[in-house]
């Protein structure tokens, strides 16, 4: 399970460096600057953590359902960018407050981040016996505040065409829920399963369902003879 985690946040870091790529240099800067000083700020907490803190995350369930709620936010609105990013792209002319909604997520850096950068600080201070914890978490911080920049650098000029990262963002944060999925149920089951059905609230389901696709399908029929007319 710690090699799951670890892949989930080696492709967090990731994530965050192509969603960079989006951001305007200002914002680029003012992300880096609050990276560089949790990191800077943060060793006060880190050195009270164990050095097996992963394992202990792991076997938290509380912890592990919280921070399923925070990565299905996160991933609801990194995808949520990516699609309105590829509608503006493709749909030529759009309403102002689909530009307003791709303006603020494409704000939105991620928060995903920090818990890893936390984690990679506890790493760095135990791997480094004997030396000062505010030298070791303030050498990360300038560390992570090279790294963010260049990164962005590099990924704009090994990928240039915005297209491409753009799917290359959706696909990470599809790959992110999965491993997310897999890190926090950690083989429990939210619910005890039952052998029999509960028919009126199946059949509640089902006429929920029925009802909403019916709706759509007026709404759809409604749009079209409006775009008819118009055309007429």
């Amino acid at each position: 399970m710690e090699t799951v985690v670890l892949v989930m946040m080696i492709v967090v870091c990731f994530n965050y460096l192509v969603k960079q790529t989006f951001r305007k240099p200002f914002f680029v800067a003012l992300s880096t600057v609050v990276c560089a000083l949790f990191v800077g700020l943060a060793w006060p907490w880190a050195i009270e953590q164990s050095k097996n803190q992963i394992a202990d995350w792991l076997a938290d369930s509380a912890l592990m359902l919280d921070m399923a709620v925070l990565l299905t936010l996160e991933v609801a609105l990194q995808m949520t960018f990516c699609v309105v990013a590829a509608h503006i792209h493709t749909a030529g002319r759009v309403k102002p407050s689909v530009v307003w909604i791709y303006r603020l997520l494409r704000w939105f850096p991620g928060l995903l981040v920090f818990p890893v950068l936390f984690s990679l600080l506890v790493a760095a201070i135990f791997a480094l016996p004997g030396t000062s914890f505010p030298l070791t978490a303030w050498s990360l911080a300038a560390i992570v505040a090279a790294a963010i920049p260049l990164g962005r650098w590099a990924l704009k000029h090994l990928l240039p065409e915005k297209e491409i990262r753009l799917e290359l963002l959706f696909l990470t944060n599809a790959l992110i829920a999965i491993l997310g999925i897999i890190a926090t149920v950690n083989g429990r089951t939210a619910v005890a399963g039952i052998t029999s059905v509960d028919w009126p609230s199946l059949g509640g389901v089902m006429a929920f369902v029925a009802a909403g696709l019916l709706l759509g399908v007026a709404v759809f029929r409604i749009k079209q003879k409006r775009m008819n007319k118009k055309q007429k």
